[in-house]
This record gives structure tokens, C-alpha cells and sequence, in this order.
């Protein structure tokens, strides 16, 4: 598998998804996975996955000492897999910037050079498919699909790519065409592709050209939560809460929510809304809660990693997720595990395999505050999507989609 992200590390959906579904398929038994990502930090899970960081592995000759290997990359590969690797570069790559170990270096993030990274991260992907054995290759998103079809020629091995997102989701259709090329690149050299939700099926047919029956979804699920996480304290305010936990870009509809949440205090003032996230239209919100005359009943409290999302969450009566184009969207799965109601947007993924939720178009500004009110006037309505979303959620499970994923292997390799 061929990744961009892993937990803890991670600055999105793709990483979670990555990770629930990893795991999913290992708990189905008769699985090893290697998962490469471009920066590990030492601190991933291991157990079900061997994770392989392309910034240590070599793509140019050093004469280094085990003990050399040893004390810089110790914490992150063994030396004897560094050694296994050199033995198979494959050309002279010494025109690139290396380091000691002739080793590539990654940020492990999405950097204005994100290009650059992806085809570096494709030129070491030839060294690791030359060095581990698979049987199938498994590119999660489009940052990868260059090293799942460089992988793919050198072993002739079955790629199936996994599509997360496309540029439709993320620019709301003002797609970038090199984004576009690659992504529909990764779609032609692919035996098979899965996609997160059929909105997501449909774009991949309709957009990219691609034959149905060479599209399957698989749809996203969770990881259930630790005792420690559903009991995690939390300082209740007096007020409601109403929260936003997502990237603020325009793929996420931000302004849908600051509209809503002025639609409400007009209402009702004792309401505190919280936009939790990071991005480019972070200013612009801050602008627009301004302009609405809003902003004391409005926080930021900027990006949320780890237990600081479940605190979050503790803490809210109300989540929403007014995506305008979301091809899954795990959030309001995780909101719904710690039990608070979920509004989504009927333009997401999730709103295909969700019932016990309030579902309203992303740009309904009225029917989503509507919505807001009454969930946070009606004890009964917010006590039975509290229960219910509750019971619904325990039941979408990574194993079960890790199966689905097992199944298309099978058949791929079958026609193989």
C-alpha cells in the first residue's frame, strides 16, 4: 500500500481512512501489509502493517556502516531492510538532492513543492516494489497513483487505486488540470478502482471516462472508540453548542455554517457556535462571523489532533457537517460516536449509508438552522438521534469494508 499519511501524523481524513481500513483488513486474517508513506515518525502502530518511509529509503549508493544506518534511522527501519533496498536502485539518481544515506527527504505534509514530492515519492516506490514481494498494489488518493503505476510496471502485479477524493470535490468543479491528469493517469493504469461513496462512483465514471464496471464502492466506517475517549472530561458552558470540525476550505462550505448559525441567534442567543479546523478561508470566516455581527458568540479554536477532537465533541449538543461536495466524510461518524447529533449536507458520501441523522442541502441555510434549533429546543428529538445514531454507528465497522476491499483482491487477482 502506498500512503500519504498515517496516524497519529495526520492532517486529514486520508490518514484516518488509511488506517481504519489497514487495520480492518488485517483483523479479516491472511494479510500482510507493507504501507509506505513519505515521513514516518517512529510513533505509528505496527502491528498490523510493516510501515515503510520512503525518506529512508536509499535511491543513491553510500558506503555507510550498519552502525552508521543504525544511529540516524534506527528508530524508523531496520538496517538490514536499509541494506535490502540499496541493493536495488535501480538507476543513477545522484543528480538529486540526497542525504548521507542517499536518501530523499520528505516533508510528510502538503507543501507548495507537493508535485515535486509526489514524483520523487514515485521514483522510490521503484526501489521498494524492486526489494518487497506482493501479490497486489494498493494506492490510496491521488498523491500516490505515480508510485502505485511505477510499482505496478516493475512487478507486474494488479494495481487497484483507492479514490478518496477527486479535484471535482475539492475545487468545487474549478479543477486543476495537472491534479486531474494525474488523478486520471492513476485511473487508467488502475485493474480496478474503489471509491468511498457512489457520489464519488459517479464523478469517477461521468468526469475521468472510466468503465463502470471497473468502479466499486467501499464505504469509509470507524474505528470504535476507547473507554478512555467516551469518558473524556470535558467543562459543559451554560450554552448550547453547535460545531464545525473540519478543513475551512470551500470544499467543506464554511460560510453555509456561519449563515446558518446567524439564521439562529436571531432565535435564540444562548447558543455558542465553534468553527474548529484550518485552511485558507479561515480569515474570511473570522471576516464574515464579523460582518454578521456574530463574533461573540463564535470561536476558532484552530486545528484539533487526537483527544483534543473527542473533547471537542464531548463538549457539543450539535455537529454539522455542510460539505458541499464530500465524497464520504468520517467526521459525523466520530461526532456520533461520542453521541451528538449529526446535521450533513445530503452532497456527502455518508448520507448514503446514514439514517439517524438531519440531512439538508449544503446550501439550505434555513432548513439547517431549522435543524439546529430543534435539536438543541426538543429534549426528545435530541435524546432519540443521540440513542440511535448511536446504536447505527457501532454497527459500521473497518472489518466489514476491509472484507469488501479482500473481496475485489480476489476477484482482481483472479482475472489476473
Amino acid at each position: 500500500m502506498f500512503g500519504w499519511e498515517f496516524p497519529p501524523h495526520i492532517l486529514g481524513g486520508l490518514g484516518t481512512a488509511s488506517y481504519g481500513l489497514t487495520k480492518g483488513m488485517w483483523q479479516c486474517g491472511d494479510m500482510d501489509i507493507t504501507f509506505v508513506i513519505p515521513k514516518p515518525f517512529g510513533d505509528e502502530e505496527k502491528e498490523f502493517a510493516h510501515i515503510i518511509g520512503a525518506s529512508q529509503t536509499p535511491v543513491a549508493w553510500r558506503d555507510v556502516s550498519r552502525d552508521y544506518v543504525e544511529s540516524r534511522i534506527g528508530n524508523l527501519m531496520s538496517p538490514d531492510l536499509y541494506f535490502r533496498l540499496r541493493d536495488h536502485i535501480y538507476a543513477d539518481f545522484n543528480y538529486m538532492r540526497t542525504n548521507d544515506l542517499g536518501c530523499i527527504e520528505f516533508s510528510g505534509r502538503y507543501p507548495d513543492n507537493l508535485l515535486e514530492e509526489i514524483n520523487n515519492y514515485s521514483i522510490v516506490a521503484g526501489v521498494i516494489a524492486r526489494t518487497i514481494p506482493c501479490d497486489i498494489i494498493h494506492s490510496h488518493d491521488w498523491l500516490t497513483y505515480p508510485a502505485g503505476i511505477h510499482a505496478k510496471q516493475v512487478t507486474g502485479k494488479p494495481l487497484v487505486i483507492h479514490v478518496h477524493a477527486t479535484d471535482y470535490d475539492r475545487s468545487r468543479g474549478n479543477v486543476n488540470p495537472t491534479v486531474f491528469n494525474i488523478e486520471r493517469d492513476g485511473m487508467i493504469h488502475a485493474d480496478h478502482i474503489i471509491t468511498v461513496s457512489n457520489l464519488t462512483r459517479q464523478t469517477v465514471i461521468e468526469k475521468y471516462g472510466i468503465d463502470p464496471a471497473k468502479v466499486t464502492t467501499v464505504h469509509n466506517a470507524v474505528i470504535p472508540l476507547s473507554q478512555d475517549l467516551l469518558d473524556v472530561e470535558v467543562k459543559k458552558p451554560k450554552e448550547k453548542v453547535v460545531t464545525f470540525l473540519g478543513r475551512i476550505t470551500m470544499q467543506k462550505g464554511p460560510e453555509y455554517f456561519v449563515e446558518a448559525a446567524a439564521k439562529v441567534l436571531q432565535r435564540d442567543h444562548n447558543v455558542r457556535f465553534v468553527m474548529a479546523g484550518s485552511g485558507d478561508m479561515m480569515d474570511k470566516m473570522i471576516r464574515l462571523v464579523a460582518e454578521r455581527g456574530i463574533a461573540d458568540r463564535f470561536h476558532f479554536p484552530g486545528f484539533q489532533k487526537g483527544k483534543q477532537v473527542y473533547e471537542m465533541l464531548k463538549a457539543s449538543d450539535v455537529y454539522i457537517m455542510p460539505s458541499v461536495s464530500e465524497p464520504f466524510g468520517i467526521s459525523p461518524l466520530e461526532a456520533m460516536q461520542m453521541g451528538v447529533p449529526s446535521i450533513i449536507s445530503k452532497q456527502s458520501g455518508c448520507a448514503e449509508i446514514l439514517t439517524n441523522v438531519i440531512k439538508t442541502d449544503y446550501w439550505d441555510i434555513d432548513a439547517m438552522a431549522d435543524a439546529i434549533h430543534s435539536i438543541i429546543t426538543y429534549p426528545a428529538m435530541y435524546n432519540q438521534l443521540r440513542e440511535d445514531g448511536l446504536k447505527e454507528v457501532n454497527q459500521i465497522t473497518w472489518d466489514k469494508a476491509g472484507q469488501k476491499v479482500i473481496d475485489i483482491y480476489k476477484k482482481v487477482l483472479g482475472q489476473a
